[in-house]
C-alpha cells in the first residue's frame, strides 16, 4: 500500500510545467520586512536581537511576525536552546538560501533604474 506523505516546504520540487507563480515567491518574500530578514540571514545564522539591532526601523511586534511567516514557509528555521534567558537563532534553509540570487537581481536592478 502507497504511503501518502505530504510535499515538503523545504525540499526543491522539479515542476513539469512553470506556471506563472509570482505570487507564490511574493507570498514566501513579500512582506515589508522579509527582504531586510534574508539580507541579514545571508551572512548567517543571527539571533533575535541581533536581527532587530540591523533592522533599525522593524518593530518586535513585525518582526516576529515577518520570522514566524518565513518560518512557516520553509524559508528559515528556528533554534531554541534552553540557556536563561532563552536563546533564540534564525538560519536560511536550502529554501530560502535559493533567493540569494533573486534578492540580488532587484537589487541590481534598483541600482540601475531607481
Amino acid at each position: 500500500m502507497p504511503s501518502s506523505t505530504a510535499p515538503s516546504t523545504t525540499e526543491p520540487k522539479q515542476p513539469v510545467v512553470i506556471e506563472c507563480s509570482i505570487e507564490k515567491t511574493l507570498d514566501v518574500i513579500g512582506g515589508k520586512w522579509a527582504f531586510l530578514v534574508l539580507r541579514e540571514l545571508f551572512c548567517g545564522t543571527r539571533r533575535f536581537g541581533e536581527l532587530q539591532r540591523s533592522i533599525t526601523s522593524v518593530s518586535p511586534r513585525a518582526l516576529t511576525s515577518t520570522l514566524r511567516h518565513m518560518e512557516e514557509k520553509g524559508a528559515l528555521t528556528r533554534t531554541v536552546y534552553p540557556t536563561v534567558p532563552v536563546t533564540v537563532e534564525y538560519t536560511l534553509t536550502p529554501k530560502g538560501e535559493d533567493l540569494h540570487q533573486i534578492v540580488k537581481e532587484m537589487k541590481l536592478w534598483a541600482a540601475k533604474w531607481t
